[in-house]
């Protein structure tokens, strides 16, 4: 059954309703909504911390290769029919580097990213994969305990019931298993407080940099002036509030600090002192930067913060590749290995994967270290160590070598003999 038939059975005739009967919502329990996130997606992108950290998490996730391999003999399958949506085009619109970059920000920022895996109606083999805006989509549970997921159009209002084999569904951080709770609902206090922080230092500079004050005078403000309009017409004013808007055009703003203000009519100015904590807001600022950083899993230096030394930048992005890449790696390898694999498939050992290595390619020296490492055990030949830095096979690179300074225990004195007397000439005796 082709996905457009399940989907038409799944659903009454009359069109956009689901049949009320079958399904139960997640959503009034444990179910998660944007509308219960304090900082919404597009506010938090405005914060420089959280923009760095979704681009870093993004961006590292989807330069990496896609490969299937088979786990038992690690041999890589480079003719497999998953090859066109997983190398070239993930749909029509989108490359891979495209489709995997919003896919973690949409896991990274609404907590769920959903694809809708379209199937060939004849073969079953799917022939797109096609992101969903997290919003539109809700997980439900029908009477006999399937999950299903309800995709509602944002332009047309049509319902879709999709099944869950047909959706790859990536969750962030979950309490039950089956929605995803987003950085920004778990960061939504920090985050607001980094907005905050931002507004008032925004309003500092504004200032000049300077902090408010009070204008005193001698004589009684009271009363109202008429000042004239553009328009010929004119509005009335209360006399203090025209002294404030005179003094905040003159002086307020960069561009306006530190000029020489000049004072008649009696009028004095005595600024308010700023405090120790307005003095330091500046330094508090890096406290926010480490707490956002610590909500994504992202090292400092990546956050082009912190003042630390090479060797350990260098640990924090291997800490980074391990603790914060590798769990979604694999997270994103299980489920699109049972989503887009057949079972048989499944049953030899084939598994989608992404080479999280290729991060050693910006540490030339390491990358070195391993190859060189790899090539004299036997691990490498010639020719993969080429492949790697996409050249071509030379003649006699396919072949293995080892140093012959290791040797197998068991045949050690055989070893020994042949190094103090030299090898057995032939018809010599023993």
């Amino acid at each position: 059954m082709s996905l457009r038939q399940g989907i038409s059975k799944a659903f009454s005739r009359e069109k956009g309703k689901v049949p009320a009967n079958q399904i139960l919502t997640l959503d009034d329990t444990n179910g998660w909504s944007l509308d219960s996130v304090a900082m919404s997606r597009d506010r938090a992108m405005k914060i420089s911390t959280v923009n760095r950290c979704v681009e870093v998490l993004s961006n590292s996730m989807a330069v990496l290769p896609v490969y299937i391999t088979e786990e038992r003999t690690h041999q890589r399958i480079t003719d497999h029919r998953l090859g066109p949506i997983l190398w070239e085009r993930a749909n029509e619109d989108m490359t891979p580097f495209d489709y995997s970059r919003l896919m973690l920000c949409n896991e990274v920022l609404k907590g769920n990213a959903y694809a809708w895996l379209v199937r060939d109606p004849k073969t079953g083999y799917i022939r797109e994969r096609i992101p969903l805006p997290p919003d539109c989509v809700t997980v439900h549970i029908d009477r006999a305990g399937t999950l299903w997921y309800v995709y509602v159009c944002p332009r047309t209002g049509e319902m879709w019931r999709i099944d869950q084999a047909d959706m790859i569904h990536y969750k962030a951080y979950s309490t039950d298993g089956i929605n995803g709770i987003s950085v920004l609902e778990r960061a939504s206090q920090t985050m607001t407080t980094a907005e905050a922080a931002e507004k008032y230092q925004t309003a500092v500079y504004q200032n000049g940099g300077r902090p408010s004050g009070v204008l005193t005078v001698e004589t009684d403000l009271g009363g109202t002036v008429k000042i004239p309009k553009a328009d010929g017409s004119s509005e009335s004013i209360s006399k203090k509030d025209l002294i404030r808007r005179e003094w905040d055009r003159i002086h307020r703003g960069p561009d306006n600090s530190m000029r020489v203000a000049i004072l008649d009519h009696g009028l004095k100015y005595q600024p308010i002192a700023m405090s120790n904590s307005d003095a330091q807001f500046v330094e508090s600022s890096e406290v926010r930067v480490a707490d956002l950083c610590r909500f994504f899993g992202v090292p400092l230096h990546l956050a082009y913060a912190g003042k630390q030394s090479y060797q350990s930048n260098e640990q924090n992005g291997i800490e980074f590749v391990n603790y914060t890449l590798l769990g979604y790696e694999t997270q994103w390898k299980q489920e699109d290995s049972y989503k887009m694999l057949l079972p048989s498939e499944r049953a030899k050992g084939l598994r989608i994967k992404r080479e999280l290595k290729v991060f050693l390619q910006g540490d030339t020296a390491a990358q070195a270290s391993w190859i060189q490492t790899m090539r004299n055990n036997g691990g490498y030949s010639a020719n993969e160590i080429r492949a790697l830095d996409d050249r071509p096979a030379i003649p006699g690179g396919d072949s293995y070598y080892a140093s012959l300074n290791y040797y197998p225990l068991e045949k050690w004195g055989e070893l020994s003999v042949v190094r103090a007397l030299g090898p057995k000439k032939e018809g010599e005796k023993e």
